[in-house]
């Protein structure tokens, strides 16, 4: 059986969300038993809090560095630790063309965090296209959907070239310097 690994990072304020997500990956499990396809969720709320001989963040962007697939939400605001998650997915995209990387915003008309807005504006900086939703269903129904299409694909990229055009050394951390010190752009590419 071929497992998928799926690591879902956001802060607490998106537990209920969360919670549903897990819900829904079950279900995506029974379904898809008869494929020979096992999705793993790892979130934090599972993962051990005994002291680390680094840091207990570090343990998490090590289960980070071992999925297939990286889940970002946000709704009002990116924690340092849900940054530091996502570059950490970025660093081992960047290497080897996995996880694949997914963010979500959950549409909010006020009170913005300036974090949440830095953050926008880094992926724009990227080219990343991340996608906005305004309750659990349209979320669901947009991953879902990407879950469908990487089926399709065998969970495999169709980039032959891992770091082409990359300005990143051989841990990915020239691209993670750049994205936290805001100075990455579009630029980087070239």
């Amino acid at each position: 059986m071929k497992t998928i690994k799926i690591f879902l990072a956001s802060s607490n304020e998106l537990k209920s969300d969360r919670e549903k997500f897990e819900i829904e990956i079950s279900r995506k499990n029974k379904l898809w038993v008869n494929r020979n396809i096992r999705l793993q969720l790892e979130i934090w709320e599972d993962l051990s809090a005994k002291m680390s001989t680094t840091r207990s963040q570090e343990e998490y962007n090590k289960k980070v560095r071992a999925v297939d697939l990286f889940v970002l939400l946000a709704y009002s605001k990116v924690g340092k630790y849900t940054e530091e998650e996502f570059e950490t997915a970025f660093g081992a995209f960047q290497k080897t063309k996995k996880p694949f990387l997914f963010t979500y915003f959950k549409t909010i008309e006020t009170g913005m965090e300036d974090s949440l807005r830095i953050f926008k504006n880094k992926l724009n900086a990227l080219g990343h296209f991340y996608a906005s939703y305004a309750n659990f269903d349209q979320l669901w129904n947009q991953f879902n959907k990407e879950l469908d299409r990487l089926l399709l694909s065998d969970f495999e990229s169709n980039d032959k070239e891992p770091n082409a055009g990359l300005n990143v050394d051989n841990k990915g951390t020239t691209i993670k310097n750049q994205f936290n010190d805001g100075t990455f752009n579009h630029t980087t590419f070239n």
